[in-house]
């Protein structure tokens, strides 16, 4: 095993050797305010987003028909869409599998840090190589402009204390990393007006720590999200940054901003749409002719699933999305018993979209046969797609396993777990 053949480590066989992200962590323990994470999404080329979300029951599978398709992949990596350890039954479990089907390959992955340092040692008798941490700021002032929550040890923190909380486990893991022998990148995301001034301090502090290089990232304004309105910071912006952060640390200069679902090279990234149908393309309304919508008034996408009575059932009749009923869901059931009588009531269709869901609902309603996406936006325009196999308009996706609570959502929560 050769660890020099990382082609997001070493520029040098970036053109020879490529990588694929497998998307089996959905799940965040950080909110960033730079962050919208989506899924079921073949629009888009970012890190957060993905075509969908894999088991870890079906990685091997998966990935013994991507490398019929693409070769010199050197590299096996987990990058989200959410946080590894914020999933971490699913993130160990697939890196076991992995190493035990494909021991050849570089096994790497992408974290904020938070929930790292106890899976380290298992982690390095992985073989796992490489780690990339996301460390934004190393001043808990400027941390908490960047950060809108940390959850950590079933709490969440907001502002400095999150923030505070946050980069005292980062430094933990990197120094824990590098005991291993496992070689660290620190992935900054340049945001202008927040912490575009403080990015030479943060190299030379992980430098400190000993990480071995920074991977500096122009921000990418994303709609929906508190730093939407801001720009991109332009390529001189990002030489400047570059000139002096290399002071402290080397510096990754050719970074992809890879999907949490890549392949291939980064010079020519694939998402996995393009190789492997998308779910959404494999809707057949033979037998399961209808969709079920959560709406308060038959316009809009509306309604989270945690406050639903009553669902919206509509199918295609003359080639227009017509309404066919309404259907009432009972209010006497909570958990998993309510998710499985919403699987029972919607048995006739192949697909539920919401305007929230949580991650026990969403993979409940999955296993289910359903195919199940967060949206907004109005019904007819979103169902039309549907109806005609057409990719979902991506200004309506939003967070699919994510309830909302303590964003846009005014609820508690208590009804999407």
């Amino acid at each position: 095993m050769d660890i020099n053949n990382h082609p997001c480590f070493n520029a040098e066989v970036r053109h020879k050797t490529g990588r694929i992200h497998l998307s089996v962590a959905p799940r965040c323990n950080v909110q960033c305010n730079f962050c919208n994470r989506k899924f079921d999404c073949a629009n888009e080329s970012r890190p957060g987003v993905t075509t969908g979300i894999l088991k870890s029951s079906e990685v091997i599978d998966y990935l013994d028909k991507i490398e019929q398709k693409v070769s010199n992949l050197a590299v096996v990596g987990i990058a989200g869409p959410g946080d590894p350890f914020a999933n971490p039954k699913e993130t160990m479990e697939t890196l076991e599998l992995v190493h035990q089907r494909y021991p050849e390959k570089l096994l790497c992955v992408s974290s904020n840090g938070l929930s790292l340092p106890e899976y380290i040692p298992r982690l390095a008798e992985l073989n796992v190589s490489h780690v990339t941490i996301t460390v934004n700021a190393v001043d808990p002032l400027v941390g908490a402009e960047v950060y809108e929550w940390v959850h950590y040890n079933h709490k969440t923190y907001f502002g400095v204390e999150g923030a505070q909380i946050l980069l005292q486990r980062q430094i933990e893991s990197i120094k824990l990393l590098k005991q291993y022998g496992i070689t660290v990148k620190i992935n900054t995301v340049i945001i202008p007006r927040v912490n575009e001034h403080h990015v030479a301090e943060v190299a030379k502090y992980v430098a400190a720590l000993g990480a071995d290089i920074q991977n500096c990232i122009p921000l990418i304004p994303v709609e929906g999200t508190p730093f939407h309105q801001l720009y991109e910071p332009s390529a001189s912006d990002m030489r400047k940054v570059r000139a002096q952060t290399s002071l402290h640390i080397k510096q990754m200069t050719h970074c992809a901003r890879c999907r949490a679902d890549a392949i291939g090279l980064l010079a020519q990234p694939v998402a996995a749409s393009s190789l492997l149908q998308p779910a959404y393309n494999k809707l057949s309304f033979d037998n399961k002719p209808y969709v079920a919508v959560t709406t308060t008034d038959g316009v809009y996408i509306n309604r989270h699933l945690g406050e639903v009575s009553v669902f919206w059932i509509y199918g295609l009749r003359n080639n227009k999305v017509e309404l066919i009923e309404k259907r009432q869901l009972s209010s006497t059931q909570n958990g998993t018993d309510k998710w499985n009588n919403i699987a029972g009531l919607l048995v006739d269709c192949s697909a539920l979209l919401v305007n929230g869901i949580g991650v026990t609902p969403l993979n409940i309603l999955r296993q289910s046969g359903l195919f199940v996406e967060a949206e907004e936006g109005l019904i007819e325009d979103n169902l039309t797609s549907l109806f005609k196999n057409k990719v979902l308009p991506k200004s309506s996706l939003r967070l699919s396993g994510n309830c909302g609570v303590g964003g846009r959502c005014s609820g508690s929560g208590k009804s999407c777990q």
